[in-house]
């Protein structure tokens, strides 16, 4: 039995539980913000900020980050959360959160962080599903599912002004050449996206489970004009326009990939696909006590990746395990250091803004790291919000996924068994 089929297996029945004991709740418990938020109709929460005194905030541990808004799932109309990420409107500089649930895909107006505004929802192009992946591009967002047959969902979000009251949306393109998919990356300054872990409708992996390449220049005709297939299952990727130390690849498109099946081959990728018809493996290695490489980011100058992996902590009982590669050449990236967080909980969604990464830790909630000192083998963490009071265990449940891109520094928090968060360090 692989391990890709146990953690598959395990996360199924955590969801499983997760929802029997939602639906054994006192449902008046689900309808009130933990931070007294009110009502102000169907769509809109009123708040007041929570600062972070003594290490809480409103009951969540904290450190150096303030509580700006809490909305519970229930204000969804939904029972679980995944994906997170965010738009800024660049005519009216409003900001939005888009927000993945087991349903479809929920727009929340941010503008004020005090009375966040539910605009309505996209419903997921198939089935429901705990696995859900949003980025946008020109204004659009991109959605992919592991539904089956769920395609690619464009959503043109400029239709999201004016609305004041939640509507159901309706996709104004979808891309059904890609069935299912796990994840979706978007290049922004080249205009191409990389779908990864996809499946055909008959379920059959497409390019290996690797990375199929999709022209969005275009948002409401996207096109798959390529694949990466080199290397086996993809579960998340980066790729940029390279500007790093390497100078053998600058300018060149690269995908940084994490590539696992949860077995034995569990690797950081690394490929140049400039060439949309003929992509290039660069490099392929696994790493010290592999589990799961679920995810990568790189640091603003393209010199180091910061890759998780997200089994590590159940089959080794690491705490929190960050690697960080050295990609000083790209043919031989070199495994710089490991850091270990304070806790055992385990790392999903890592991004970094300047020197600082933010990452989802699950039960540990939302941890932030000072980069400074990469160079010196050290990171170093300088706050923390976490969303699930019960516990920091090993184990699938709270925080997905953090979006810290907004110009006004909300960061907006996705827990898949408690909603979304809204904080902010505190000044």
């Amino acid at each position: 039995m692989s391990k890709y089929f146990i953690l598959g297996l395990t996360l199924a029945l955590t969801f499983a539980c997760a929802k029997d004991n939602k639906q054994d709740e006192d449902p008046s418990d689900n309808n009130t913000s933990t931070i007294d938020g009110t009502d102000d109709g169907n769509n809109t929460a009123s708040f007041s900020i929570v600062t972070c005194t003594d290490g809480q905030a409103d009951d969540f541990a904290c450190l150096g980050y303030d509580l700006h808004a809490f909305l519970p799932l229930s204000f969804f109309d939904s029972s679980f959360g995944n994906d997170v990420w965010g738009w800024t409107d660049p005519e009216t500089e409003k900001e939005y959160v888009l927000l993945g649930l087991s349903e479809g895909t929920a727009f929340v107006d941010i503008t004020d962080p005090l009375r966040p505004v539910l605009l309505g929802k996209l419903p997921t192009a198939t089935d429901d599903s705990v696995w859900r992946d949003i980025k946008v591009f020109q204004n659009h967002a991109f959605i992919v599912s592991e539904a089956a047959s769920h395609g690619v969902q464009v959503f043109d979000l400029t239709r999201l002004r004016g609305v004041s009251s939640p509507q159901q949306f309706q996709s104004d393109a979808r891309l059904t050449s890609i069935g299912s998919a796990h994840n979706i990356v978007i290049n922004t300054q080249s205009g191409y996206a990389y779908v990864v872990g996809a499946r055909d409708a008959e379920g059959v992996l497409m390019a290996n489970g690797g990375a199929l390449i999709v022209d969005i220049n275009v948002p409401k005709q996207p096109q798959l004009v390529g694949q990466y297939s080199f290397s086996q299952y993809i579960h998340d990727a980066q790729a940029v326009l390279y500007q790093g130390p390497d100078a053998d690849y600058t300018g060149r498109e690269i995908l940084f990939a994490s590539s696992s099946d949860g077995s034995s081959y569990s690797n950081l990728v690394i490929a140049d696909v400039t060439d949309k018809s003929e992509p290039v493996l660069i490099y392929q290695e696994t790493y010290p006590f592999p589990a799961y490489t679920h995810q990568n980011w790189l640091t603003e100058d393209h010199r180091y990746a910061l890759v998780g992996d997200e089994v590590d902590e159940l089959t080794h009982g690491y705490p929190t395990r960050t690697l960080v590669f050295d990609l000083t050449d790209l043919d031989a990236p070199i495994l710089a250091f490991e850091h270990l967080g304070t806790t055992s909980a385990i790392d999903h969604n890592g991004y970094v803004k300047g020197d600082t990464f933010y990452l989802a830790n699950y039960t540990a909630g939302m941890r932030v790291y000072d980069l400074s000192d990469l160079d010196e083998n050290r990171i170093t963490e300088i706050g923390f919000f976490d969303t699930y009071r019960e516990n920091n265990i090993t184990t699938f449940a709270g925080v997905w996924s953090v979006y810290p891109y907004f110009k006004s520094n909300i960061i907006a928090i996705s827990d898949s068994d408690n909603g979304l968060f809204l904080v902010k360090a505190s000044e």
